[in-house]
């Protein structure tokens, strides 16, 4: 399989990279600084130089040629202001969906967030609550697309060690998840393309990664 992962310098990018590579699949990175490349390579993924902040649907469309599916993982990250939130988080994701749509490409995993279904309450930090709106405008801007999505909602991220064991369901109770479980499920969802049309919350469980995406697929 040939996958093309937006924010390819990301942790979560970087773990799910690695286990494409485990798998003898090709990742492709689009990275914005040509000096993250290195990384990249690190972890068996081939690098991109790509500004998703500034480029166009056709030259990403290039970038995604002969590729079985594109996940999107990119982000503003900390330290980010709200318009950046929408450039990025939103933008970004629903130009890889146009660039997708033209280059053929079917399967797109959107990571999102959990808590977007909901306005942001009263007295949310500012910037926090544009990335929710981000996050949400981003899958419904994606969703409209002719494309076979699947929409991963983690919860509160961390760098345990993967634990394997997961809940994945339309809703969960919030709770935290480890970014390297994050990446396995990514790698799980590409392989089942039954879950395309699936919003799915996901945290920390009891459930093998394997068990619960054979259920949603089902």
């Amino acid at each position: 399989m040939r996958v093309v992962i937006a924010g390819g310098h990301g942790k979560i990018a970087k773990l799910l990279e690695r286990e494409l590579a485990g798998r003898g699949d090709t990742a492709l990175g689009l990275i914005r600084n040509p000096d993250h490349a290195a990384a990249l390579r690190a972890v068996g993924a081939e690098p991109v130089v790509c500004d998703l902040e500034h480029t166009d649907a056709d030259t990403l469309t290039a970038h995604l040629a002969g590729a079985d599916a594109v996940v999107f993982a990119a982000g503003a990250g900390p330290g980010s202001g709200a318009a950046r939130k929408d450039t990025v988080d939103r933008g970004a994701a629903v130009l890889l969906a146009d660039a997708a749509t033209r280059a053929g490409v079917r399967r797109y995993l959107l990571v999102s967030s959990m808590g977007v279904d909901t306005a942001p309450p009263e007295g949310t930090d500012e910037v926090w609550a544009a990335y929710l709106r981000a996050k949400k405008a981003a899958e419904d801007g994606v969703a409209a697309r002719d494309l076979d999505v699947t929409v991963l909602r983690p919860g509160r991220l961390t760098d345990d060690e993967p634990a394997g064991r997961i809940t994945l369901a339309r809703h969960v109770e919030p709770g935290a998840i480890s970014r390297a479980d994050v990446a396995r499920v990514l790698l799980a969802l590409l392989y089942a393309p039954a879950t395309a049309g699936h919003t799915l919350e996901l945290v920390g469980g009891d459930t093998p990664i394997a068990d619960a995406i054979a259920a949603v697929a089902a």
